[in-house]
């Protein structure tokens, strides 16, 4: 059973000041706490209900300190409608310095302020074998629930820096090619790439900013054959790796 002042430390988490504060963030449904429990993420609060504690009694066996609780609790503590699995709340993990190699191949995102899309690009850069994700300070918070629960776990294993975007890209242009998406941009389709550099993408409205932009020595954008203005980000996000990754 939840106690008044955990419901209360729960549903603090989902304003993004006591997450800083506290250092901590929240965890909802089967898929993403599976992939919390195996990571390196320590867990502080876990609540399960009978039939996930029933399903997966081995990885619960391996140290973690859970509570039982129902269907209704759950959903009174967390964010989703429905949560017939778990919650947890984890602690915020410290990154490893950021340091990039020669050959690596990067996403940058500039002024993303959807968690929905940040968590599904966070998705597809899992998918496709990236470690880490830049994001200019304005993009959604990390550990926002909603981007979490994007994730479907993929959290667990990408790494999402927040910087002064403008500048860092400024440190890198000598040594790497800066790709960014845009409409003024050349084909994808004619380009022999490689999946080295860095991609940066722009805000769902207003595309990248200009002194982002200053900061990129090649456009590039996905040909349109019908007649749509525009593509959902993460969309765009996961075709444009794909053609970068289609020939590695």
């Amino acid at each position: 059973m939840f106690s008044k002042a955990v419901v209360k430390y729960i549903k603090s988490l989902q304003v993004k000041k006591y997450r800083s504060q506290h250092q901590a963030f929240v965890v909802e449904g089967a898929k993403s706490v599976l992939e919390l429990l195996h990571s390196d993420f320590e867990v502080q609060h876990l609540f399960v209900t009978a039939s996930f504690e029933d399903e997966h009694a081995a990885i619960l066996a391996k140290g973690f300190k859970y509570d039982v609780v129902t269907e209704a609790e759950l959903v009174a503590a967390g964010t989703f409608a429905s949560n017939n699995a778990a919650l947890a709340v984890a602690s915020m993990r410290k990154l490893p310095a950021l340091h990039l190699k020669e050959k690596d191949f990067v996403i940058a995102l500039d002024d993303i302020r959807d968690p929905g899309n940040l968590g599904t690009i966070i998705r597809i850069a899992d998918w496709y074998g990236l470690k880490n994700v830049i994001c200019s300070e304005t993009c959604a918070d990390f550990y926002n629930p909603k981007v979490i629960s994007s994730t479907m776990g993929s959290f667990t294993r990408i790494n999402v820096y927040y910087l002064n975007l403008p500048e860092w890209l400024a440190q890198h242009t000598q040594r790497f090619d800066i790709y960014g998406a845009s409409l003024a941009g050349e084909n994808l389709h004619q380009m022999q790439l490689k999946p080295e550099g860095i991609v940066v993408l722009g805000n769902e409205a207003n595309g990248i900013r200009p002194e982002v932009a200053n900061q990129v020595n090649k456009l590039i954008k996905i040909p349109a054959f019908g007649k749509a203005e525009s593509l959902n980000v993460a969309t765009a996000t996961a075709i444009i790796i794909d053609n970068f990754k289609r020939n590695a």
